[in-house]
């Protein structure tokens, strides 16, 4: 999240200084891909090809879990779901350099100790030396200083189940799961009368297993001797796992921050909110990012009121609030046992299959359910700009392209001669089916106005 900010920042001609606790960038694959509106927004910024580089798969999936059920695409013309699997370490490694490139500087094994804010700035007590800023993000995870010095609740819930999830290597067997077929295993989440446990793969070579059994999280790292002892309580024999890449064990939880902004200070991603089930995390973290970055460089510069803002908290936190509801409902689904939660699982398969229920799921999971400011006017605004093909006088081109210098833009599609000013980027062109005469797109993608008249004079600014 914090590499992402310095983004759009350095974007919008903001230096900003990212401090991370570790010495040296992290090379464990906590995450393992990027789903929803964020990998649309990432095309918008031009970045969506350098991620997909080498990834086993960008694009429309033809279905994706919701819990415990699946759900299938098959039956629409255009997903709403996009996704590219890409590991946490090589995206941190492309937003760091790409962040750097904008001018931001990373200082690395800097340690926040305590932080105190005035009407002038905030002012951050580090591991060796003070320093001082006009505004500050924790985007510092979920036991964030940043959230506790700013005296931020975050009220929520803890899961009463443990997972342990390891990355395995295998490379002496031709697929990933010929070794589990004779345990009667499937692809994706098993269950049992004492847990679930997962075997799934997302690259050649290496594959995943999760243990989810009721406890509480161990003290300490998590050894081989730790996970294969959880593998045998669930499934009730050994499992034949392969050599560890990465071992690790979580608690669910299921919170959210009372407010994202106190005074001088916000959070993003995991300091704000945390999902029990969905992995939803780092998409919603991001678009965190993307939201008060052209918002606080937008007021630094002037060209915006100070109130502005405020509305990072209406946004993003109705938008974590969403994402919460939905995947409450999901860890719910994997959570129910015994007939009752197979029956219940298998009318919602069911259920799932009709095209109206996979386009609403598809699109909660997509993010693109979310409307800022849903009573506004006309009913593009607040939602996300869809790509539109267009044709200029410079030729042909579409929406995305026009939004990779993440600066405002008119788009002029009714011909009527409108003007904007200073950092607005006005661009006539066509488009078959226009859905309004005009759209006032945000630097982070969303419409902040649409239909036929003159620019909303807030956004006159130069």
């Amino acid at each position: 999240m914090g590499l992402m900010l310095a983004c759009e920042l350095g974007l919008a001609g903001v230096r900003p200084i990212v401090l991370e606790k570790r010495p040296e960038q992290g090379d464990l694959p906590k995450a393992n891909g990027l789903g929803g509106q964020i990998v649309q927004f990432m095309d918008y910024r031009g970045l969506l090809e350098r991620l997909s580089e080498g990834s086993s798969f960008a694009g429309r999936p033809p279905g994706f879990p919701f819990g415990s059920v699946p759900l299938s695409f098959a039956g629409l013309d255009d997903p709403p779901l996009r996704v590219v699997l890409i590991q946490q370490p090589r995206l941190e490694r492309l937003l760091a350099e790409r962040a750097v490139e904008l001018g931001a500087e990373i200082r690395r094994g800097r340690e926040l100790l305590g932080l105190s804010q005035d009407e002038e700035g905030v002012t951050l007590d580090l591991s060796g030396e003070r320093l001082r800023a006009r505004y500050v993000v924790g985007c510092d995870g979920a036991r964030s200083l940043v959230r506790e010095q700013a005296g931020i609740s975050f009220p929520g819930t803890t899961d009463d189940e443990v997972l342990r999830l390891g990355h395995f290597t295998t490379p002496d067997l031709k697929g990933p799961f010929e070794q589990y077929e004779h345990l009667g295993l499937r692809q994706g989440w098993n269950r049992t009368p004492r847990g679930r446990l997962l075997v799934t793969s997302l690259q050649p070579g290496v594959h995943i297993v999760g243990v989810r059994e009721r406890g509480q999280e161990p003290e300490g790292p998590v050894t081989l001797a730790d996970f294969e002892a959880a593998v045998h309580r669930v499934l009730g024999s050994g499992l034949p796992l392969g050599e560890p890449v990465w071992l690790s064990s979580t608690v669910s939880q299921a919170r959210l921050a009372s407010r994202y902004r106190e005074g001088r200070v916000f959070l993003a991603g995991d300091a704000a909110h945390l999902f029990p089930a969905g992995g939803s995390a780092l998409n919603v973290g991001l678009t965190d990012a993307a939201n008060l970055g052209w918002k606080l460089a937008a007021v630094l510069a002037g060209r915006m009121p100070y109130d502005l803002l405020d509305t990072y908290d209406a946004e993003r936190r109705l938008a974590g609030a969403h994402t919460l509801a939905h995947t409450r409902a999901q860890a719910a689904l994997e959570g129910l046992t015994g007939e009752n939660g197979d029956a219940l699982r298998e009318l919602l398969t069911e259920l799932f299959a009709y095209e109206g229920p996979a386009r609403h799921l598809g699109q909660l999971l997509q993010g693109s359910d979310i409307r800022y400011g849903a009573a506004a006017g006309h009913a593009l605004v607040g939602r996300f700009a869809p790509d539109l093909p267009l044709t200029t006088a410079a030729g042909p081109t579409r929406v995305a392209e026009l939004m990779r210098g993440g600066r405002p833009v008119l788009l002029d599609l009714g011909g009527g001669g409108l003007k904007g000013a200073g950092w607005v980027d006005v661009v006539r062109a066509h488009t078959d089916d226009p859905p309004a005469d005009a759209l006032l797109i945000r630097p982070d993608g969303y419409i902040a106005w649409a239909g036929a008249g003159d620019l909303p004079e807030v956004w006159l600014a130069s």
